[in-house]
């Protein structure tokens, strides 16, 4: 790790006193992870203190680690090599138990700059939810708007929490890796109803397999 991103570090665990543990990162990178009762009052020092001064909110991010660790592709006929190898077949397949969900927050100091990446795992899986951080950065409306919709997630104390990128009516959250890819309803316009209708997809799922050994041969 860079003198730079260790003098960075030093700064924060002074600051934030045992509240955020570090985590891997690359030697130019600071990755940090709190949990969900001391997101904001990690967030708040990290913008406030002197030293640190993260006064941008670049993006906020959600993350799904179901079978994270078990299986590197979701079918139920992929090979046991290749592309699944390193993965624990011990625990049973599609477990979502608390820490399935994360919000991730980039964070940028311009006056001083320097970066650091913070990490929340939401402690409840089938209602993952942690503190909206709207109140110490005013761009965090869309980007937790964002991650509400595409992964299901809830911020508490948000002011507008509403869809931003899908429909109104729209069944789901596309980025959960459970989700299905050709979704749960379908779009069309109705010409006797005048109006754009909702039905059930009538399309049949299509799964896809990768290939990670051949069995074909090339003689030349």
């Amino acid at each position: 790790m860079s003198e730079r991103i260790e003098a960075l570090a030093r700064n924060v665990d002074a600051h934030l006193a045992g509240r955020a543990r570090r985590l891997p990162s690359l030697a130019d990178e600071l990755a940090l992870e709190a949990l969900p009762a001391d997101v904001l009052a990690v967030c708040r020092e990290l913008r406030d203190a002197p030293g640190l001064e993260f006064d941008t909110l670049i993006d906020v991010c959600g993350v799904d680690y179901l079978d994270y660790g078990r299986d590197q592709w979701g079918t139920w006929t992929t090979t046991r090599t290749g592309f699944s190898r390193g993965v624990d077949r011990s625990a049973p397949h599609g477990a979502a138990g608390p820490g399935r969900f994360a919000v991730v927050y980039h964070l940028l100091s311009v006056a001083l700059n320097q970066r650091v990446r913070l990490k929340v795992r939401c402690e409840v899986a089938d209602d993952p939810m942690v503190d909206s951080v709207t109140g110490i950065w005013a761009a965090a409306d869309w980007f937790e708007r964002e991650v509400f919709d595409l992964f299901g997630i809830y911020f508490n104390g948000h002011p507008d929490l509403r869809r931003i990128l899908t429909d109104y009516g729209f069944i789901g959250h596309p980025f959960r890796k459970d989700f299905p890819l050709i979704g749960n309803v379908e779009v069309r316009y109705d010409a006797q109803q005048q109006r754009v209708v909702y039905e059930p997809v009538s399309i049949e799922a299509r799964t896809l397999v990768p290939r990670v050994i051949r069995t074909d041969r090339y003689d030349g």
